[in-house]
C-alpha cells in the first residue's frame, strides 16, 4: 500500500519505521527537517505540505500530539483531507476527544474518505517490535481494508466499537495507568518503610500475583522523582491531557470518574512539573 505518515516522534518514528520495513511505500511530513533524518536509511518519500504526503496514499497515519494538532495538519488548503483521493483511509492514532475523530469523519465523507480512530499503547519499544495494543473504532470493512498498514507495528488489533471507540478505550487505559503507577509507588514505598530492600522487594513483587506494568514503571521512575532534570514532566503532560479528556467524557455521560482520577492525580503530581512560580 501507498502509506502517508504524520507525527515521528518517539512513539510515531517506530510506527513509521515499521510500515516502511513491511514493505509499503512510505511518504512523511514533519514540522522539523530534523527529525525526519533517522529515516535516511529507508529512503522515504518526504513531502513538503500534510496535502503533499497524502496525494495518491491508499491510508494515512496521524501520529502527533493532541486534538489542536491533529486538526492543524487535517484541515485546511494544505491540510490532509485536501490532499486524500476518494476511497482512501485516514487512522488517527493520536490520543484525543473522540468528538475530534468524529468531526474529521464528517469532513472526511464529503469526499469519501474513511476514518478510523486507532490510538496504541506499549510505547516505542513495542511498535519497533511489532506488538502495539491497537485500540480501533470505525467501520469494521475499513479496518479489514487496513490490517496489511495496522500489522507492521501492532499486535494484538482490537476493533472496540465504532468511530470514536477506539479513543474511550485508550483514554480509560491510561486513566487506569496513571492509577495503579500511583498505588505502585504508594506499596514499594510502603516496603521500603518497612525495612525492605526495594530492588528485591520489586524483583518479588515482579513474580507474584501484584505483578503489573505499572509496577515495572513506578519503580523505573522512582529514583528520577525527585530530580528535575529527569524528564518525566513529557509524561507527565501526556497523562494530565488525557485524564482531563476522559473526565470531560465522564462528566458528559453522568459516570464516576472521581476514585480514579483522585489516584492518578497523587501520580501526576510526582511527575509533572510545578507551576513556575513569578
Amino acid at each position: 500500500m501507498k502509506v502517508g505518515f504524520i507525527g515521528v516522534g518517539s512513539q510515531g518514528g517506530p510506527m513509521a519505521r515499521r510500515i516502511a520495513e513491511g514493505g509499503h511505500a512510505l511518504t512523511l511530513w514533519a514540522r522539523r527537517e530534523a527529525s525526519l533524518t533517522p529515516f535516511d536509511d529507508l529512503e522515504p518519500t518526504i513531502a513538503s505540505t500534510p496535502s503533499e504526503v497524502a496525494r495518491g496514499a491508499d491510508l494515512v497515519g496521524i501520529c502527533v500530539f493532541g486534538d489542536a494538532d491533529v486538526r492543524e495538519v487535517v484541515g485546511g488548503s494544505e491540510g490532509v483531507l485536501a490532499g486524500m483521493a476518494s476511497g482512501a483511509v485516514l487512522v488517527i492514532h493520536s490520543t484525543v476527544h473522540p468528538d475530534t475523530c468524529r468531526t474529521i469523519a464528517k469532513q472526511a465523507a464529503a469526499k469519501d474518505i474513511a476514518v478510523l480512530d486507532a490510538p496504541v499503547s506499549g510505547g516505542g519499544q513495542a511498535a519497533l517490535e511489532g506488538r502495539l495494543l491497537v485500540l480501533v473504532g470505525g467501520d469494521a470493512t475499513v479496518l479489514q481494508r487496513s490490517l496489511p498498514v495496522l500489522k507492521t507495528f501492532g499486535n494484538p488489533i482490537r476493533h472496540v466499537g465504532p468511530l470514536g471507540s477506539g479513543q474511550v478505550a485508550k483514554l480509560v487505559n491510561n486513566a487506569l495507568f496513571a492509577a495503579t503507577l500511583a498505588v505502585a509507588n504508594d506499596a514499594l514505598a510502603l516496603g521500603v518503610a518497612l525495612g525492605l530492600d526495594e530492588v528485591e522487594l520489586v524483583e518479588s513483587l515482579k513474580q507474584g500475583s501484584a505483578n503489573s506494568t505499572a509496577l515495572g514503571v513506578a519503580a523505573g521512575m522512582r529514583p528520577r522523582l525527585d530530580d528535575p532534570n529527569s524528564g518525566l514532566s513529557g509524561v507527565g503532560a501526556l497523562l494530565t491531557k488525557d485524564l482531563d479528556l476522559v473526565a470531560e467524557l465522564a462528566t458528559r455521560s453522568g459516570a464516576d470518574v472521581a476514585p480514579l482520577r483522585e489516584a492518578a492525580d497523587r501520580w501526576l503530581t510526582l511527575v509533572r512539573p510545578s507551576p513556575t512560580t513569578p
